[in-house]
């Protein structure tokens, strides 16, 4: 009987504050400039345990047609088939299979990724910034984690080669997740 009440302690609810999280990503344009860009919607189920942590586990769902690099021609072609091909596979997400500390507040979270139906394992590299009061008086917690993908791993092959040698398009791809939880 103590061990259920134990864990339901434990699993606490926490929400994501959309307002003070975001999904980023950066890739190369033509070898040596960079283009930033974000999604604006996502959401984003965390199983947080407080006390233990690497029992905690998350789920993304990001609408891939919400792409946002701040020029919408590239939105667009990014949107297509070249791309994302968003019409057709309009979510990408990611799943945890498990979290692993490295030391305190540094984690490893490894995971299933999957963009346009192709699924890979990838590792975020995670950070756990605390847990502190919010000004409304919940409690607040905050998370940033970042990966590398290759884009051809998940179907993402169209590109250009360039005069002077190399290609417009980058394939590696960072990706970078910054998230504000708030207890309920």
């Amino acid at each position: 009987m103590s061990t259920t009440v134990e864990s339901q302690q434990k699993r606490t609810t926490w929400s994501v504050d959309p307002a003070h999280s975001s999904v980023e990503f950066a890739v190369k344009h033509m070898m040596f400039t960079t283009v930033r860009g974000r999604f604006t919607r996502f959401q984003i189920d965390p199983q947080f345990d407080e006390v233990d942590p690497e029992r905690s586990s998350v789920e993304v769902r990001i609408d891939a047609a919400s792409i946002d690099t701040r020029n919408a021609d590239r939105d667009a072609h990014l949107r297509s088939p070249d791309f994302l091909n968003a019409e057709q596979f309009p979510t990408i997400t990611f799943k945890s299979r498990r979290v692993e500390k490295v030391e305190e507040g540094h984690y490893r979270i490894v995971g299933d990724l999957t963009i346009r139906d192709v699924t890979r394992e990838v590792v975020l590299d995670a950070g756990f910034g605390g847990i502190a009061k919010g000004p409304w008086g919940n409690s607040v917690a905050t998370f940033s984690a970042e990966t590398r993908i290759n884009r051809k791993d998940f179907g993402l092959v169209w590109n250009v080669a360039l005069e002077t040698g190399g290609w417009l398009v980058g394939d590696e791809v960072k990706i970078a997740v910054e998230v504000e939880l708030v207890k309920q």
